[in-house]
């Protein structure tokens, strides 16, 4: 039997990064999470970002997300960056832009991997890097009639 670092199921996979996107149309968990199915992941991290009713101590009504016309290529630079620091078997990432509702699916991202710390790990650090990183900006708007624009993400 082969020991666990030789097996080809411990490393990264040739190519991981299976589906990235920036949508106008509602975002569906189950595709991201179909999207990063590997028969050698021993664990699969997701996170599913939604549109609360409050930020900073004011209720938010709604919000919109615009972003550059780079933005996809962006988050497909991030996912390669992610890939290429961890054992990633399957990765996959969508973002919605235009006019979202409280409780909306704003992000999805999953990482499978080897084993769950790696796929937890992996998964942070691709939420926490396109979050800085990829042009997408969110406008809020408040109950009290206020507006707020948020930098990327």
């Amino acid at each position: 039997m082969a020991e666990m670092s030789e097996h080809p199921g411990e490393r990264a996979a040739q190519d991981p990064v299976k589906l990235i996107g920036v949508r106008e149309s509602a975002l569906s968990v189950d595709e991201v999470f179909r999207a990063v199915g590997d028969a050698a992941a021993g664990g699969i991290a997701l996170f599913v970002g939604t549109v609360r009713n409050h930020d900073g101590g004011a209720d938010v009504d709604a919000l919109g997300y615009s972003c550059h016309p780079s933005a996809e290529a962006e988050m497909r630079r991030v996912a390669e960056k992610v890939v290429a620091d961890h054992p990633v078997r399957a990765l996959a990432a969508v973002h919605r832009v235009g006019e979202l509702s409280v409780g909306d699916i704003a992000v999805v991202v999953a990482v499978a991997c080897p084993h769950r710390a790696e796929a937890f790990e992996a998964c942070r650090k691709l939420i926490d890097d396109l979050k800085h990183e990829v042009p997408i900006w969110k406008h809020q708007k408040f109950s009290d009639g206020t507006e707020e624009w948020v930098g990327a993400c």
